[in-house]
């Protein structure tokens, strides 16, 4: 299997829902939500990824980073790649249903865990998306995170029981979901989030955080972690892209919580350019998409072991021996 036949395979099993592009730049897929495009003009989507483009790294090479470690714990978690994969569900509605839910989360799950990272599972319209992807990570012995969307209070604490049941690594809630006009979510006040947060023994990840006073509500809420992410661009359109806004972010949070980030990452560069801008992990979604769709979890594997094997390669030309070194020192 290569990265050429299995974009070739995703190609035909996601046709009419994403062109699997030469470059995932969201221009092609304007306004295609459900499908795999940005929101209204996809402006957001288009922003992730111009964004991260726009900065420029420093080259160097008299040093002696020959052999760059890229291992990290995150959540209690030993991984041996900073790459995880993003959250996503809906793949009737938003992937044409070439996968059915369970054989999607599979791939994921297992691909990941086979490069040594973390899979994540969704939510949807009907709270048996969700319940899915936590039976698919008990398959798992918990490896994974199960992400819920923003529902009622007591809707999420019991979603967040059926996660400490499955004795998963930690749990998350996509925050900037909470615009869905097709499910009973919202925004969600501190109040709610201290409530819900306080309710479980577990890491709780708050994802879609955008702004450093959001940043030091999920702090004070008692987060444990934070994904700088717009949704990829399918929630509301002309928001910045997550890496302009991710080094205010970080510089703010300085360590209380761990810090991913998403959006537009499509390359080791791209990953080595979110941690250098203070990421501790980045979460990828569409490449994923398309490697699973593509080949199963041999294609997500072979996609994170691509994507960890560029860092590797940028993380030598630019002198950083371990993700620690990473630093805004790369950054030109």
């Amino acid at each position: 299997m290569t990265m050429k036949t299995v974009r070739e395979a995703a190609r035909e099993k996601l046709k009419g829902y994403c062109r699997v592009c030469p470059e995932c730049n969201g221009k092609a897929c304007v306004g295609e939500v459900p499908g795999m495009g940005g929101a209204g003009t996809g402006a957001s989507f288009k922003n992730n990824v111009e964004a991260l483009a726009a900065y420029r790294i420093n080259l160097r090479t008299l040093h002696g980073a020959k052999n760059p470690n890229t291992k990290l714990e995150l959540f209690g978690q030993e991984l041996t790649t900073p790459i995880i994969a993003a959250p996503i569900t809906g793949n009737k509605f938003n992937m044409g249903g070439a996968l059915n839910e369970e054989e999607w989360a599979e791939a994921i799950l297992r691909g990941c865990q086979d490069e040594g990272s973390l899979g994540t599972t969704g939510d949807g319209p009907d709270v048996a998306l969700y319940n899915s992807g936590v039976d698919q990570i008990a398959k798992f012995q918990g490896r994974g995170i199960p992400f819920t969307k923003p529902r009622e209070p007591e809707e999420v604490i019991k979603c967040l029981k059926r996660a400490e049941e499955a004795n998963v690594v930690a749990v998350g809630m996509d925050v900037d979901a909470a615009g869905l006009i097709t499910m009973a979510v919202g925004p969600k006040p501190l109040d709610d989030l201290k409530l819900i947060i306080s309710s479980t023994r577990l890491p709780v990840i708050l994802k879609g955080i955008m702004t450093v006073d959001e940043a030091e509500l999920a702090i004070e809420a008692g987060a444990a972690g934070i994904v700088v992410s717009n949704h990829g661009g399918r929630m509301i359109d002309h928001t910045p892209g997550t890496a302009e806004t991710l080094p205010e972010i970080a510089a703010a949070v300085d360590g209380r919580i761990a810090v991913l980030v998403d959006g537009g990452i499509r390359s080791g560069v791209d990953v080595l350019k979110m941690l250098a801008l203070g990421a501790d992990a980045v979460l990828i979604g569409r490449p994923l998409v398309i490697a699973a769709y593509g080949g199963g979890a041999e294609g997500v594997a072979l996609t994170v072991r691509r994507l960890t094997n560029e860092l590797k390669q940028a993380m030598i030309l630019t002198g950083c021996a371990s993700l620690n070194d990473i630093s805004m020192d790369v950054i030109f």
